[in-house]
């Protein structure tokens, strides 16, 4: 009868390994091997199966409930660091002095924060300014990233033809000689380049077009 948590030295596992390494797949001999290993340890020959199967098996350098909070739940750290995190924005000044991470845990613990969902108010000593640091940095509440500027993002039609950009400039490639139909003293029309963008597709059509300065003003 095995006991539960007996161990098998890795160096008798090894050896068990590379015994079994030389029998055939459906050799009997190798349910005879572990049988006698299981025996000798005392242990149940599913023990020892099992820890064949994870004797070179690699281990992970991170915990597995890495990036959860363990010591209370996830949604209501979350919740704390989003008001603490409010707190240090709303209260920087022009000099960019603002309430510490170990005050604003001071005031949520000693008076709540009023918030759209009601007042919220922290459990004294449940907080420690490392630990919500390090959420605050984890969740992207820092105060850098709080304060930082969004990015410009250039606006874009959701369709084509719901907008065109529309642009002209005279040709410095091609004149237009003077026309007889054009009143004495008036200046010779000025052959212009007309472009006209839609801008979600990028259709783009364009085409040269005569204007006079009277059309121009």
């Amino acid at each position: 009868m095995g006991h539960r948590g007996a161990r098998i030295p890795a160096e008798a596992l090894i050896a068990l390994r590379a015994r079994l390494m030389t029998l055939a797949p459906r050799d009997a001999a190798r349910a005879h091997e572990v049988a006698r290993v299981a025996e000798l340890y005392g242990v149940s020959v599913s023990s020892v199966y099992r820890r064949l199967r994870a004797l070179h098996r690699p281990k992970g350098l991170r915990r597995a409930d890495r990036g959860v909070p363990r010591a209370i739940p996830g949604a209501e750290l979350e919740r704390y660091c989003e008001i603490i995190a409010a707190l240090k924005v709303r209260t920087e000044n022009g000099k960019g002095h603002r309430l510490s991470t170990a005050r604003a845990i001071e005031l949520l613990e000693a008076h709540g924060v009023d918030t759209p969902e009601g007042r919220v108010q922290a459990p004294t000593g449940l907080l420690s300014a490392t630990t919500v640091n390090r959420w605050l940095r984890t969740w992207g509440y820092d105060h850098a990233r709080m304060t930082r500027a969004p990015p410009a993002v250039r606006f874009e039609a959701r369709h084509a033809n719901e907008l065109w950009h529309f642009d002209m400039s005279p040709s410095d490639l091609k004149q237009l000689p003077r026309p007889d139909w054009v009143a004495p003293g008036k200046a010779a029309p000025t052959l212009m380049l007309f472009s006209v963008v839609d801008d979600r597709s990028g259709a783009a059509y364009q085409g040269l077009l005569a204007q006079t300065a009277d059309l121009m003003h």
